[in-house]
């Protein structure tokens, strides 16, 4: 009987990786999600009780101090120090309590900033990260270099994936640390809701920045399966990319185009281009992916939006925001 501790496990990839295994109910797994309530993972001893609780087999670390673009540009220290805590409590503790197998999530924004594209998984350490958020990048490379370092020790398969931008139900909507689809979802839902005498039509969204920049995005109920199918199946210590297809990336003016047409709005989307862009592009490539599972179907982007959208508004009250 494998059993499978998810760090973050009440998060966005958490509570999709919940939905799929209830659906898949396996016979021959049990599954224990810790949020923070659960355990202090920047905490050594708290990090040591919760594994001494649970006794896994296999492990999925998804746990993180994360954030968006302008929340990561002024918080570099806290997102290094904070993640370095984390990723060694919970692999370190992994390692000594006998693990077999530990999944870490990654990120495509950990990629160098200059660099050729489509990156791919043999490019993580190629250069520094973006400025923007060189302190989690830094930390979640770290991952890869410790997964490789228990590797060469003892043959541990502790690995990592790489999604893209992650969205989907459960999503973090704060407007302070969302990222850019959660962020705009908050935001459409305001103005949409607000008591006005402003007719509809000349209401007007603001989309930061140029709405140039391009980005693959993953629907959370995909990268669960996906996930779950690396835990067992994947063998190996090198990190995969978990990315969408390099022909459905898509603008920041059409992400919110798609979450307009969501929410019925028939106003004016406006680009603020006072606001940064960050990186241009970060095109993955899923290369290794596919060679491995050429027929997965990932879930429309549309209709993946329009499922977030209808979760936000039928859940707002529990919401995170």
């Amino acid at each position: 009987m494998k059993k499978v501790l998810v760090t973050g496990g009440t998060g966005l990839v958490g509570k999709a990786l919940e939905a799929v295994i209830k659906e898949q109910s396996p016979e021959d797994e049990q599954w224990f999600f810790a949020g923070s309530k659960d355990a202090d993972l920047t905490n050594l001893a708290a990090t040591q009780a919760l594994f001494a609780q649970e006794k896994p087999t296999h492990v999925i670390h998804l746990a993180a101090m994360v954030g968006g673009l302008f929340h990561n540009m002024n918080n570099n220290l806290d997102f290094l120090r904070k993640n370095l805590l984390i990723n060694d409590n919970v692999l370190q503790t992994a390692y000594e309590q006998g693990c077999v197998k530990v999944v870490s999530c990654l990120s495509t924004c950990i990629f160098p900033d200059k660099t050729s594209y489509p990156i791919d998984e043999t490019m993580v350490h190629n250069g520094p990260p973006h400025h923007s958020n060189y302190g989690y990048s830094y930390a979640k490379r770290l991952i890869d270099v410790q997964n490789h370092a228990y590797h060469d020790k003892d043959g541990r398969l502790f690995t990592s994936v790489i999604p893209c931008n992650i969205f989907g139900p459960h999503d973090n909507f704060k407007p302070e640390v969302s990222h850019v689809i959660p962020g705009m979802i908050y935001r459409m839902h305001q103005l949409v809701t607000e008591k006005t005498d402003v007719p509809e039509r000349d209401k007007v969204f603001t989309v930061f920045g140029s709405g140039m920049p391009l980005r693959q995005f993953v629907y959370s109920l995909d990268l669960a399966e996906l996930m779950i199918w690396v835990l067992r199946n994947y063998e190996s210590v090198e990190p995969i990319i978990l990315s969408a297809d390099e022909v459905q990336e898509v603008s920041i003016f059409e992400v919110a185009q798609a979450v307009a047409k969501a929410f019925n709005f028939n106003g004016r989307l406006v680009c603020d281009t006072s606001k940064s862009d960050g990186q241009y592009k970060k095109t993955a490539s899923n290369a290794k992916l596919r060679s491995l599972l050429p027929d997965y179907a990932f879930t429309d982007f549309e209709t993946a939006i329009n499922a977030s959208v209808k979760w936000y508004k039928e859940n707002y009250d529990q919401a995170r925001k």
